[in-house]
């Protein structure tokens, strides 16, 4: 059976359930590979029929690669723009797709593991995701779609240089390595300002949900690597590997202080936002993602146990407003938006877990 967006909007992808390692902390683990071919021009200066003809050549080989079953090749062009932000909202396409212009498209994996987009800002982006930290686990597997498709299309690489890109920062590697942490008790115990010096002195950046050009939002941050040329992969991934179960063991232990230390205040902080969201009849983005946070840290601390947290992983997203307007089956106003939100949270948080 061919999948449609359609189908994607009815699960949740693997992400999102919560079953990886350190997933209390750990959201997801995340692997972005830049890819462009030889002898064709960086899409900067592309013309429109180079780009028709590089998205044809590209979905021909896609066609003969293993990505997982239950896949699914969307041409944006041909895509309404709410399901475009329906995929960016579920991490399928970067904001970069979402926004251009012209033959673009992406091959999806039916458990949402595998995104491959084309035509980008490079010809090819390559992408594995992971539910909770399996950063070796998400490079095997796109190491392994990179070979098959090195099989196939003519990858531009320089002896010097590896792997050439649009932006020179990402040449080399291509290599773009990502994790997903939420961090709300480092936030309310006001140490989150030490973790983010820390990451700059070793040169790793932090990004909100949507990573580049996004605040945080919910407690969550992107924590990825600079640098893309002089280091290999094994090396890049080694680096994060070593940092973030650091960053999870403070997370941690500023949990346990907020329930030794501050028990009433973080059970009233806990259960407002319980409440706020079961009984809310309008509410913004903004907002529920905050007491979203509030509830998942309650979850997790075993406050909240009647609400799983995959239900709760998933109302992060699914809250989003392409994913109300895909749900409603219309284009909504902001305020009809904040109405549907409200409704859907409610009809989720009453269910019989």
């Amino acid at each position: 059976m061919v999948m449609r967006i359609d189908d994607l909007a009815r699960q949740a992808g693997e992400w999102l359930r919560g079953t990886g390692p350190e997933n209390d902390i750990v959201m997801s683990s995340r692997i972005r590979l830049a890819r462009n071919l030889a002898g064709k021009p960086f899409l900067t200066v592309a013309s429109h029929k180079t780009r028709a003809e590089l998205e044809a050549q590209i979905h021909k080989a896609l066609d003969q690669v293993n990505i997982g079953a239950g896949r699914m090749y969307i041409s944006l062009k041909e895509t309404t723009p709410v399901d475009r932000q329906f995929l960016m909202e579920r991490h399928l396409i970067s904001r970069d797709l979402l926004n251009a212009e012209g033959d673009r498209g992406v091959a999806i994996a039916k458990e949402e593991t595998v995104a491959i987009m084309v035509n980008e800002e490079d010809h090819l982006r390559l992408q594995v995701l992971r539910s909770g930290l399996q950063l070796r686990e998400t490079w095997k597997e796109i190491d392994r779609i990179d070979d098959e498709l090195s099989a196939r299309l003519p990858i531009a690489f320089h002896p010097q240089f590896g792997h050439l890109t649009a932006c020179p920062t990402n040449a080399g590697t291509g290599m773009r390595i990502s994790v997903l942490l939420h961090l709300p008790a480092l936030v309310i115990t006001r140490q989150i300002d030490k973790v983010f010096q820390a990451l700059s002195r070793i040169s790793f950046s932090v990004r909100g949900l949507y990573g580049e050009g996004t605040q945080a939002s919910g407690n969550f941050y992107q924590i990825s690597n600079q640098a893309t040329l002089g280091k290999s992969e094994e090396q890049l991934i080694n680096e994060l590997s070593n940092v973030v179960p650091e960053i999870v063991k403070f997370e941690r232990h500023c949990r346990e202080k907020l329930g030794s230390e501050q028990k009433g205040a973080l059970e009233d902080r806990v259960m407002r936002a319980c409440g706020t969201l079961r009984y809310a009849r309008s509410i913004s983005t903004e907002e529920t993602m905050e007491l979203l946070s509030a509830i998942r840290l309650g979850s997790h601390m075993a406050l909240l146990p009647d609400i799983p947290s995959r239900t709760i992983n998933e109302l992060f997203v699914s809250t989003q407003p392409g994913h109300l307007q895909k749900h409603e089956g219309r284009a909504l106003s902001p305020q009809e938006r904040d109405l549907a939100r409200a409704g859907f949270i409610r009809g989720k948080l009453g269910e019989k877990h």
